[in-house]
């Protein structure tokens, strides 16, 4: 079995993180045992461009117990978690090509060698498997039946693709499901973040001016916990509903240069470039902190930093600090990479239950019907989200409603007024 990751020697303590996550994602464990039954997936390539950590390696677990030959690379460079790569390689027979820190160059070659493996299915977070596949590597495409997508980054880059004709097949948008974005999110990008630059700094939130790059749903969620844990928060946005409802929310708008002369802790979470740019860092304080929560780390514009400073220095594991020329110490996370999956250990596993829940139930609806599917993205079906969420409920011993046949009649009436 080819393979690269750092150590397997590392495996026996990949398995315990393995282990440990599986017990709080039991809607995920409920679907690899039908899965186990029934093989939905029985003789299907897929390949998965995700984030390495133990809560992957149980939706992997899952998609081989239906019956898929997997293979998975990893999806950022700073997001692995080495120990978990060995371990589903050397206790569950899945081939992993990732390593925590790797280069660009070994990153892509990564992704070739998931590609290598001639997928029928692809499973992407980011896109990156897929841009590589339709650039590099388009005559593989035509064996490609469908796949899925889980970020906010990736599903815009689809879209794009799809607008401009060149996605050569279908892809469901995992991130746009309701028991995803709603939870994943908000509460997972919210907390995880938060525990990247506490573990990166070790630095009192409690009056800090705390900034958010982007009121969507993991701006919301960081917001949440920012100010919970004592922060005074200020949002920036460009989508005026948006800013609006952040205003609405209690928190402070203003621009991002007004944002950049009193933040304390810069964070990005738009999936846009240069957000934090070259006019923020002349003006912000010295000993301001910026980190960033999207996908790619091109939303801090670093080479910008680096021309304005001697060179830098990581006086913490994932903290390096860049001397201004004109002497002021600007402290840059985890190379503006995801600070939550670089610095920490990514969302808890409970909310991945259901993000990844909603990988393998798509997987499993692609294969029925994505041979009948148009080339664009589409959403997970709604009775999908409402069956994990069921499943989620279920699982927390929580009963809900029902509605009476009255009731019902009601809400799907016309004819009874005031």
């Amino acid at each position: 079995m080819k393979y690269d990751v750092k150590d397997l020697g590392l495996a026996e303590a990949g398995k315990k993180r393995i282990e440990w996550a599986d017990k709080d994602m039991p809607v995920l464990r409920l679907i690899r045992e039908r899965f186990e039954r029934d093989k939905p997936l029985k003789g299907i390539r897929v390949s998965a461009c995700l984030h390495v950590t133990s809560e992957t390696a149980n939706l992997m677990r899952t998609l081989k117990a239906g019956g898929a030959d997997v293979v998975l690379c990893a999806s950022n460079p700073l997001s692995t978690q080495d120990e978990v790569a060995a371990s589903l390689v050397k206790d569950y027979e899945i081939p992993v090509f990732a390593i925590k820190g790797e280069d660009d160059a070994t990153y892509y070659r990564h992704i070739n060698d998931a590609l290598d493996h001639h997928p029928q299915m692809t499973m992407d977070d980011g896109a990156d498997l897929v841009s590589v596949l339709h650039t590099e590597r388009p005559d593989q495409v035509k064996d490609i039946i469908g796949g899925t997508e889980e970020t906010t980054t990736g599903v815009i880059r689809l879209k794009s693709m799809a607008e401009q004709s060149v996605l050569k097949y279908p892809i469901v948008a995992v991130n746009d499901a309701l028991t995803k974005h709603f939870f994943d999110n908000r509460y997972g990008t919210g907390q995880s973040t938060v525990d990247g630059i506490l573990r990166a700094t070790n630095v009192l939130l409690a009056g800090k001016t705390f900034v958010v790059s982007g009121y969507g749903w993991c701006g919301r969620g960081l917001a949440m916990r920012a100010n919970g844990m004592g922060a005074n928060v200020v949002i920036i946005e460009v989508d005026p509903l948006k800013a609006l409802e952040a205003v609405m929310d209690g928190y402070r708008v203003m621009t991002s240069v007004e944002a950049a002369m009193i933040a304390d802790i810069w964070v990005t979470a738009t999936g846009d470039l240069h957000v934090i740019d070259e006019r923020h860092f002349k003006v912000m304080k010295d000993g301001a902190i910026i980190a960033n929560s999207g996908h790619f780390n091109v939303e801090i514009n670093i080479p910008a930093l680096e021309a304005m400073s001697e060179p830098r220095r990581e006086v913490r594991p994932f903290v390096d600090e860049f001397l201004t020329n004109d002497g002021r110490r600007i402290y840059l996370l985890a190379d503006g990479r995801l600070v939550n999956l670089a610095a920490a250990e990514g969302h808890p596993a409970s909310v991945m239950d259901m993000s990844f829940a909603n990988q393998a139930l798509s997987a499993e609806y692609m294969l029925a019907t994505g041979k009948k599917l148009e080339d664009t993205v589409y959403p997970v079906p709604a009775d999908i989200d409402a069956d994990i969420a069921k499943l989620k409920l279920a699982s927390m011993g929580i009963k809900i409603d029902k509605l009476t046949e009255e009731q019902d009649k009601y809400l799907h009436s016309w004819e009874m007024g005031t």
